[in-house]
């Protein structure tokens, strides 16, 4: 039979571990970030993407063991689909609200961040989003920030390349109505006819459509230099090939969306000559391209997309804030994130105007070369 002093030992040495075995769980603290995107659908393969390059950054945070509010944050990511669908990206954006997040990483498209946003902001969430729509960050709102350049800084460097560099005088223009399409689209429209360009034509479609027979008819009996679509690759792929059916020699210009694999294998031989802007400068080029290309790929086993590394990004601006007000409370962080300066992997340079405006701008053009986009030219410089 034990001693009483041996139970006594033996009760000590239990409570003594029990109380290693908490003290982890009672240090660490649970960092929730929403994340909201087209994860399913036509364009789930910008929104995968997106999540990936969030992942990659927040699962390198989990690993340096930030100190947030006197715990070890440890950051998870809250996703949700609003199948670019801007009703549905309202809903979602409740959804993410009512789950505790402190910050939210998206959403995607224009059209599902700018609805979403006023969510956001009313909850007093601080949201950094791919969109690229100049009305999302003119909408007077303090918590709202961007993961790349706006389209009015990007259709400025796309009309001005139609026009100086492939000499392009009358130009023919379509869009999907989509907040992106068209916004994208009209920044084209002034710059074209700011440096003296003319638009012979403006036509319409949507983002479900894939038959643009009566629409590139009538453009091409006026016999245009230079077509620009604004707009995704599901719809730029069968346009483009449709163009060499009908005959018009005219090249295409298009925006980021379009700068994609997905282009490649809709539109086949006929991507040849296409040309499409895009925010930011090609991934060997960035501050920390290699570096983050390397991560990627050890992590998903598979290449970047275009929006990887500024999703990366993204998430790594919101986690210095938090870092640099040592809490991830949003009313603490918030002005840090207003006020952040740091080297990224897409830039040396990240910084934010009073807009939330990325102060670097920073465009590439690249053409389909071979069956390969290729580079053709770059552009930075900084916002006014």
């Amino acid at each position: 039979m034990q001693s009483r002093t041996g139970f006594k030992l033996l009760a000590a040495t239990a409570a003594t571990l029990a109380a290693f075995a908490v003290t982890p769980a009672a240090a660490e603290q649970v960092v929730k970030l929403g994340f909201a995107a087209p994860l399913t659908g036509p364009q789930s393969h910008y929104g995968e993407d997106m999540k990936n390059g969030l992942t990659l950054a927040l699962e390198e945070a989990n690993a340096q063991k930030i100190q947030l509010d006197g715990k070890t944050a440890k950051f998870e990511l809250i996703s949700r689909d609003d199948q670019a669908d801007p009703r549905t990206a309202v809903q979602v954006a409740q959804q993410i609200v009512d789950e505790g997040v402190q910050g939210v990483l998206g959403h995607f498209n224009s059209g599902t961040t700018i609805p979403a946003s006023s969510v956001y902001h009313d909850a007093g969430l601080p949201q950094i989003a791919m969109a690229t729509s100049p009305e999302y960050t003119e909408q007077g709102f303090n918590t709202t920030f961007r993961m790349m350049t706006s389209d009015t800084q990007q259709g400025a460097a796309a009309g001005e390349f139609i026009v100086k560099d492939l000499g392009g005088k009358n130009i023919a223009l379509i869009d999907d109505r989509t907040a992106y399409g068209q916004g994208l689209t009209d920044q084209v429209a002034k710059a074209v006819e700011a440096h003296g360009g003319t638009i012979v034509a403006r036509e319409y479609t949507t983002d479900k459509a894939n038959d643009f027979t009566a629409i590139l008819t009538n453009i091409k009996a006026k016999n245009p230099d230079v077509v620009f679509f604004g707009g995704l690759d599901a719809q730029s792929g069968p346009m483009r090939r449709q163009m060499v059916t009908l005959g018009i020699e005219a090249p295409l210009v298009s925006g980021e969306m379009t700068r994609s694999e997905t282009f490649l294998k809709l539109a086949g031989d006929a991507a040849e000559g296409t040309y499409a802007s895009l925010a930011g400068v090609p991934l060997q080029q960035m501050a920390a391209g290699t570096k983050f290309e390397e991560a990627y790929k050890a992590r998903f086993n598979t290449n970047p997309g275009v929006y990887a590394p500024y999703a990366y990004d993204g998430a790594w601006n919101m986690v210095m804030a938090m870092k640099e007000a040592g809490s991830s409370k949003p009313e603490a962080y918030l002005p840090k994130l207003a006020s952040l300066q740091r080297s990224g992997a897409t830039s040396e340079s990240i910084a934010y105007d009073e807009k939330g405006d990325l102060k670097e701008i920073s465009v590439t053009i690249y053409q389909v070369k071979g069956g390969k986009w290729e580079m053709v030219k770059t552009m930075v410089s900084q916002a006014n």
